[in-house]
């Protein structure tokens, strides 16, 4: 009994320490005690609001200029300039007490965090154990679009800032095209409820003191759709009527990159920095400038790049946009794919700028690309996705697999960051908890790749994040393995639901494989509303609430598959009928985003789905 639940709790930390080693007994807590915290006022603070949440009221707290009597403190915190590496720490827990050292303001933040997962993990009968620990990467972070569609309340946010930070994450990323409240640029982010500059300086600072970095991004070349569709910033756009085509196929519709050969794109872009860097204390700035494709069509630039190449191009216009950055205090990253389609000018990047080398399938070559820029001494962060985009539920074993092999080959061409990406391609219609494996996954494996390779993620996903629904998610995103046909960047199960009836459904997926996924959604949902997660409980509950929208989604899939494969989507009832589910999905739809999420862009999302409900009854 007591012995075991020490063991769990110990095997439930997450990340999972470096090194753990077991001793005999443990250490009861208590109500009440005196508490030592050693260090400048600055450094202590985060481990304090930590170690104060974790104990409550009756504990007393003394710092080096009030000493309690020799042997009284049960509890002592202490900055210790002797522990190797920054952000590195070491607890050792006894029966008299628990000690703790670090080497800086991080690391005992971390050893804080992790005194309080074994406390509330054991009951506050802690193992007597000593934990030394420290992390693979030194930046550890986490990228959020709030640009399609879905952009958080401030709540939200703080939650997953805590979240986070529980994970010793120390990064946080808001990917932006149009979300931020630009002065002066209102038809822009007028109906998308954007980020406004108060806004985001309250979360600086929230993020500051719980260790996290909040790092401005803005993408400054390519996916400015938002702006470059409206009249009045179309003149900056390469292709102004779009048509760029697509190396998946297909081609892009709307105007999507600035003209690199036209001086009012860097006049424009400095008018953003201007408004947005000041906001931010980071003096890092990811300025996005990922999927060019205007640039290879027959845009405003053709004559220079028929003259010097499309990487050629593309290379001066980000040089000049290093000079803005530069020039304002910053250092510049960007997203790393259409300079690896020229590995010839790699070497010429201006000095000092970030690679953010991106791919978001299991066999992405992180392998060949870090050893790349390893080579041309590059620094460069690795970033993998949580694989919740454009798949309803997730890809469970996709996304174990791409977070994984980032950590792996990114330790060992010697990146200096990794940062987990998640999307909101196609509406954004996954809920948040579809991403929180990935969330804890990537923080653990960035963590220490070595011990935390094996995590049991269920387990820590009810630990940490998921409130008992732990299971239950990781089983729904691996429901996409059953459907008769895999793709990239998504499933078939969301294609079916999201795309028009004249898309062949693809081949391999029939009606037994579509039954087979709802018996595995109903499998896995049964645990999940029965006892104390009953239908009732699990509406009260935001994510459960989420959790059910999920499942709606998955059976409004198959069901709309059966009826396309069968030809039943001839047959006006069971279009009725289909009909009448996804005016359910709808309904859901809304009432879930509302939890976490601003208004703005929930019309735009939930259009998508209206445009399929018109192919039942137009």
């Amino acid at each position: 009994g007591g012995a075991k639940g020490m063991r769990d709790a110990l095997r439930r930390l997450a990340p999972q320490p470096r090194s753990v080693l077991r001793g005999e007994g443990f250490f009861v807590l208590g109500d009440a005690g005196i508490a030592r915290l050693e260090g400048g006022a600055d450094d202590v603070r985060p481990a304090l609001c930590v170690l104060q949440r974790a104990l409550g009221s009756g504990w007393r707290w003394s710092g080096a200029r009030a000493s309690p009597p020799a042997g009284d403190a049960r509890l002592e915190f202490r900055i210790a300039p002797q522990v190797a590496g920054p952000q590195s720490y070491r607890i050792r827990v006894t029966p008299g007490g628990v000690r703790a050292e670090a080497q800086d303001r991080s690391g005992l933040f971390y050893a804080a965090i992790t005194f309080a997962q074994l406390a509330r993990l054991s009951g506050g009968m802690l193992p007597a154990c000593e934990i030394e620990d420290a992390p693979d990467f030194p930046a550890r972070g986490v990228m959020l679009d709030i640009s399609r569609d879905k952009v958080p309340t401030m709540e939200t946010l703080f939650r997953l800032v805590d979240l986070l930070a529980g994970l010793k994450v120390n990064q946080l990323q808001l990917y932006t095209e149009h979300t931020f409240a630009y002065r002066g640029h209102s038809e822009v982010w007028r109906d998308a409820s954007p980020m406004t500059a108060e806004e985001i300086r309250a979360l600086d600072a929230y993020c500051a003191a719980r260790c996290v970095e909040l790092v401005p991004n803005q993408n400054s070349f390519g996916h400015l759709e938002r702006w470059l569709t409206l009249q009045r910033y179309t003149v900056l756009a390469e292709l102004p009527q779009g048509g760029a085509p697509l190396p998946w196929g297909g081609v892009h519709e709307k105007p999507a990159s600035l003209c690199p050969t036209d001086p009012r794109s860097l006049d424009f872009l400095a008018g953003l920095y201007d408004e947005l860097l000041p906001n931010f204390s980071s003096r890092l700035f990811n300025v996005g400038c990922d999927e060019t494709f205007d640039l290879r069509g027959n845009g405003r630039s053709q004559a220079l790049v028929r003259e010097k190449g499309e990487g050629r191009v593309y290379l001066e216009f980000l040089r000049k946009i290093h000079g803005l950055v530069t020039s304002r205090g910053r250092r510049m990253a960007f997203w790393g794919d259409i300079i690896l389609r020229h590995p010839e000018l790699v070497n010429e990047l201006p000095p000092g700028v970030l690679a953010l080398e991106w791919g978001y399938e299991a066999d992405h070559p992180f392998d060949a690309h870090g050893a790349l820029f390893a080579a041309s001494g590059v620094p460069f962060y690795v970033c993998p996705g949580t694989s919740s985009w454009n798949s309803l539920s997730g890809r469970t074993a996709n996304m174990l697999g791409n977070l994984r092999s980032a950590a792996e080959q990114g330790l060992r061409h010697g990146a200096c960051e990794y940062l987990v990406t998640d999307w909101g391609d196609g509406g954004h219609w996954q809920p948040l908890c579809v991403s929180y494996a990935g969330f804890l996954y990537g923080a653990a494996v960035s963590w220490c790749v070595a011990g935390n390779r094996e995590l049991p993620l269920a387990e820590a996903l009810d630990a940490h994040l998921a409130e008992g629904f732990g299971q239950v998610l990781l089983e729904l995103g691996d429901v996409y393995r059953l459907c008769g046909a895999l793709r990239g960047n998504g499933t078939e199960l969301f294609q079916i639901l999201s795309k028009p009836r004249t898309r062949p459904v693809a081949a391999g997926v029939t009606p037994e494989t579509l039954r087979a996924v709802l018996a595995r959604v109903e499998e896995a949902e049964r645990p999940t509303l029965n006892g104390q997660r009953s239908t009732v409980n699990a509406q009260r509950s935001t994510l459960g609430q989420e959790v059910e929208q999920v499942i709606r989604m998955l059976r409004a899939a198959c069901h709309r598959g059966l009826a396309l494969l069968d030809g039943g989507i001839a047959c006006p009832a069971t279009r009725q009928a289909l009909a009448a589910e996804l005016d359910e999905l709808g309904a859901g739809h809304r009432r879930v985003w509302r939890l976490r999420n601003r208004e703005g862009g929930l019309n735009d999302s939930l259009a998508r789905l209206l445009g399929i409900r018109a192919e039942y009854l137009p």
